[in-house]
């Protein structure tokens, strides 16, 4: 069961919602007043679910209230009910709270089905929405703790001689530091300074521009990652919400289609990269470019096995709901994506990658740990300058 509460003065309104069958309306005086109306009929019904049918007025007034109604009720539905709303009230009005928006003129077949609508998805509505927070609270299992401090130590000590090596070959070669460090979001979206080999020329971050259209994870030529929102005049029915935003109006089914298309490019691999230099690629072939990731390992940044930590600009375009699954794991040195796809000349879609991390992410055991780490030792020679 819900309660429905209407505040404002529009005489015709009130007397479609009182015709409303099988729904009790209440009426509140002032904007402070819905409150304890929405009070007192969760002491008389035992629900504490509270539809808020809020007519607009000005537009200084409105912003006050609903901020005030969002605040007391974070868990109210609340229903902007208006003729229309211009393009300068619509970030006000959304950045206030309103979660949906009907038409003063409905009419009660209108009203009545969106009613019945909240109500078969109430326990989703009148869910406070949790926090990022909330939801990523991965923590390290300690017999993987423990397996990566002992495996990570030893590995230091004996690949010693290949550290210095390696660090002095890249001095030879060009200029810069030995190591490259940067900006990385592990389990939690955690950031992290992530430790490798520098492989490429020391200005390689800033040519990434240069060499987009050689991503091996772009996406088909036919489709545009960058899409238009277009305009709807019309207010939230039942069957499509709309999403009120600062410069559109667009359907939540839309907008969701859209994001798709923006997150097809997530990853960046170019093949035959030209910032690489010679050293670089032979550390790279045999993958010594990510020992230095054993001292990330060993201080808990990284567990030898897990999901690659993403470069910020990656990480941020995988903060959905579909997709927040891969970061409730580790960060890994290595991982099931590539032992799945690595020795397959690279093939892999950045789709394939990120549902492998989900999985990952989901099914973890020691077991598939110790399994990845044996096909790694396998699969660790490319079979392309990737």
């Amino acid at each position: 069961m819900i309660n429905v509460v209407f505040l404002g003065t529009n005489l015709a309104l009130k007397e479609r919602l009182s015709l409303l069958p099988e729904t009790q309306i209440l009426f509140a005086v002032n904007y402070k007043d819905v409150i304890r109306v929405c009070k007192q009929a969760a002491s008389t019904t035992g629900s504490d679910c509270c539809v808020i049918l809020y007519e607009k007025r000005s537009l200084n007034e409105d912003v006050t209230a609903i901020a005030y109604l969002r605040k007391k009720r974070p868990n109210g539905y609340l229903i902007l009910m208006a003729e229309s709303i211009d393009d300068n009230e619509r970030s006000s009005y959304l950045s206030s709270g309103i979660n949906d928006t009907l038409s003063i003129n409905a009419s009660i077949s209108d009203i009545a089905q969106k009613l019945e609508f909240i109500r078969k998805k109430k326990d989703l509505l009148f869910t406070p929405p949790r926090s990022k927070e909330q939801i990523l609270s991965f923590q390290i299992p300690l017999w993987k703790r423990l397996f990566d401090i002992v495996f990570s130590s030893i590995a230091i000590v004996l690949l010693s001689p290949v550290f210095l090596l390696t660090a002095i070959a890249i001095r030879l070669e060009s200029k810069g530091p030995v190591l490259y460090t940067s900006k990385r979001v592990g389990s939690n979206y955690t950031i992290f300074d992530f430790l490798k080999f520098r492989s490429m020329y020391a200005d390689a971050d800033k040519r990434l521009k240069e060499f987009e259209n050689q991503n091996l994870y772009n996406a088909d030529d036919d489709t545009e990652a960058e899409t238009q929102f277009h305009s709807s005049p019309t207010l939230a029915g039942e069957e499509d919400v709309m999403l009120i935003s600062d410069d559109f109006i667009i359907s939540e089914k839309e907008l969701s289609v859209q994001r798709s298309n923006l997150q097809k490019n997530v990853f960046v691999k170019i093949e035959n990269d030209p910032r690489v230099t010679r050293v670089g690629r032979f550390i790279r072939k045999y993958s010594i470019d990510e020992l230095p990731q054993l001292f990330n390992i060993l201080r808990g940044d990284m567990s030898v096995v897990g999901n690659r930590p993403l470069p910020l600009y990656e990480a941020e375009l995988l903060t959905d709901d579909e997709s927040i699954d891969r970061f409730i794991a580790p960060a890994g040195l290595t991982g099931l994506w590539q032992v799945e796809k690595r020795g397959d000349s690279g093939k892999l879609s950045a789709e394939e990658r990120k549902q492998l991390d989900i999985t990952y992410g989901r099914t973890y055991s020691f077991a598939l740990d110790m399994k990845i780490i044996l096909r790694t030792l396998t699969a660790f020679v490319q079979k392309e300058n990737v």
